[in-house]
């Protein structure tokens, strides 16, 4: 288990409600893909990482199990969740309504810097065939799109629904050939975003998440079979 980059992040942790601050610690690191898909979450070397007690761990984990990050097996401990077919329908159900509801509303240039930081750090990944690191700017691209909106409260349920769906991209066997098209199709949302189209960008992000979509189902189809 990855466990090197919670000892950076123990600086994270603030002062108020501890258990709430391990949480969204190891959301992070799940959304970054980190910890993957049926790892176990040892609590020993967690609790070390981050200086935290043992309760203070177990509620983290009982509000990342809230969020379906995480799942407890009976005498084993915690584990990264293991998603399904279903939840890739589910998942991609709650993009489209709020992705786009975000997108359809622009009708001027809004601001954009930290959508246009996540591009950038998408074509940094990308020149180094960072396929991990191209996801994780992929993830955050749309978070920063959804930030757009100004709703503190969209943009949690994103933090949710974005490291819950890292979960799913770990089914890709090949990771460039799934990531690499989607940040040419970034740009291209970006820039009708620019020019404060939210008509065009809606139609474009319909499209790049039905695409997205069909492609991540047949990929649990073909692991399946």
């Amino acid at each position: 288990m990855e466990v090197d980059g919670l000892v950076a992040d123990r600086a994270l942790l603030g002062q108020a409600s501890r258990a709430e601050q391990v949480a969204a610690v190891l959301r992070t690191r799940i959304g970054a893909g980190y910890f993957r898909p049926g790892e176990r979450l040892a609590e020993d070397e967690i609790t070390e990482a981050l200086k935290v007690s043992r309760n203070t761990l177990r509620e983290a984990f009982r509000l990342l199990t809230h969020e379906r990050l995480v799942a407890h097996e009976l005498n084993r401990g915690m584990f990264v969740r293991v998603l399904d077919v279903d939840d890739v329908v589910d998942l991609y159900r709650v993009r489209k309504h709020v992705e786009c509801s975000v997108v359809r509303a622009v009708t001027a240039p809004p601001p954009l810097d930290r959508v246009e930081q996540a591009v950038a750090q998408g074509g940094e990944a990308l020149a180094r065939r960072d396929w991990q690191a191209l996801g994780t700017a992929n993830i955050l691209f749309h978070q920063e799109v959804v930030a757009v909106a100004g709703s503190p409260r969209l943009d949690e349920l994103m933090r949710g629904v974005l490291a819950e769906l890292r979960l799913v991209f770990h089914v890709m066997d090949n990771p460039r050939r799934f990531h690499q098209p989607y940040l040419e199709r970034n740009r291209e949302i970006l820039a009708v975003l620019e020019r404060g189209d939210g008509a065009a960008a809606e139609a474009l992000l319909a499209a790049y998440l039905d695409d997205a979509e069909r492609q991540l189902v047949a990929a649990y189809a073909e692991h399946r079979s």
